[in-house]
């Protein structure tokens, strides 16, 4: 008897099973998932329904790691000499199909192009970084300090301020309104590393074939702006700048003789502010000579408020007597040497002339003036 044995059907369709639930990424199916794929055949013989013959295949996925970094909004961030914390922002990104550590570094430019225009033209201090953690946009107290960032999951982003000193000066030259420093922020992919203490190694690519039951790493990350960040080298760059924006002011210091003991005041008395000098009177012993102080803040859109100014005028080593009758005067106008208009007060202690001008926005002045006599 001739057996006849007859292939019904085959699955000429692919069945693939992931071991685990896995949550969908936009970097991919997760690294070290290992993808099942099952082929099943079945038949029959003699029209009898067999038992089907299944054929399996497993994958391993490799790791796919890319980082990111780029800085956040698109303007210079605006200092001032001798700031204590400037803080400009990043965000660095990790689109790896796996979390890793993201080892910082931050460094200076030189003496070339910054970012938003001008040239750079100094050092900064140290660069520190923190990690948004306050909830709340903008670096601020509550953000936390950090030397890397640690085990940062697929997908996963933060925002990096990279902070620093503004010095008064940069060796011989005075930090001025207008200079700038820019700053590369470079991020670069390691290894987890369970100490939480500090990044792991840097991650490299695997040289040679793929195993199919190994987890091979594959740099996928395009070159960013630091010298030496080329594509695919397991780094991310971007660039930033600090701009000096500081009140520049101008100071001067003008007298005039009011009265001398032959040419006496033409009406009033020397306490009174609105005397009337006498046009001959000479700088003699027993002269009465008026100091008028000025300070300008220059105007431009670019210049901050002067705040917190105040004026200090030794007399010590001067040959002249304070006049207390007529005291510190200070207020905001001047002409032709002359301070007048009174709006305030200031003193006089230790043989010294004080006088506070609280705030001088930019393109005003304020004055601050006195009087005395030629010993």
């Amino acid at each position: 008897m001739t057996n006849n044995i007859k292939l019904f059907a085959t699955a000429s369709g692919v069945a693939i099973a992931i071991l685990g639930a896995a949550p969908a990424f936009a970097s991919g199916t997760l690294a070290g998932v290992d993808i099942v794929n099952q082929a099943t055949v079945s038949y029959q013989v003699g029209g009898n329904i067999q038992t089907p013959v299944i054929a399996t295949d497993t994958l391993r996925v490799d790791r796919k790691v890319t980082v990111a970094v780029v800085e956040l909004g698109s303007a210079t961030t605006t200092v001032s000499p001798g700031q204590a914390q400037a803080a400009t922002a990043f965000t660095v990104s990790n689109t790896s199909n796996a979390a890793i550590d993201i080892a910082l570094a931050a460094t200076n430019f030189g003496a070339v192009a910054a970012p938003h225009g001008g040239t750079d033209g100094f050092n900064p201090g140290a660069y520190t970084f923190y990690v948004e953690t306050g909830g709340v946009a903008g670096f601020d107290a509550t953000d936390t300090l950090v030397t890397y960032l640690d085990s940062v999951p697929a997908d996963g982003t933060r925002t990096v301020y990279v902070v620093t000193s503004i010095p008064l000066t940069d060796g011989a030259t005075a930090i001025t309104n207008g200079l700038i420093a820019a700053v590369h922020l470079t991020g670069t992919a390691s290894e987890l590393d369970a100490s939480s203490t500090a990044p792991g190694a840097a991650i490299t690519a695997t040289a040679g074939a793929n195993g199919k039951l190994t987890t091979e790493t594959v740099l996928l990350d395009a070159a960013g702006t630091a010298s030496g960040d080329i594509a695919n080298d397991g780094k991310a760059s971007d660039d930033d700048d600090y701009t000096v924006a500081s009140a520049v002011l101008t100071v001067s210091k003008f007298s005039r003789v009011l009265a001398d003991p032959v040419n006496v005041l033409v009406s009033g008395a020397l306490d009174n502010v609105n005397a009337v000098p006498n046009p001959n009177a000479k700088a003699i012993p027993g002269a009465t000579i008026e100091y008028c102080i000025t300070v300008a803040n220059t105007a431009g859109a670019t210049i901050p408020d002067a705040t917190n100014v105040a004026i200090s005028d030794s007399l010590a080593s001067l040959p002249v007597t304070y006049l207390a009758a007529f005291g510190v005067r200070t207020g905001a106008t001047v002409a032709s040497g002359v301070c007048t208009t009174p709006t305030g007060t200031g003193s006089f202690a230790s043989n010294t002339v004080s006088g506070t001008l609280g705030t001088i926005p930019q393109g005003t002045l304020k004055t601050l003036y006195f009087r005395a006599t030629i010993n």
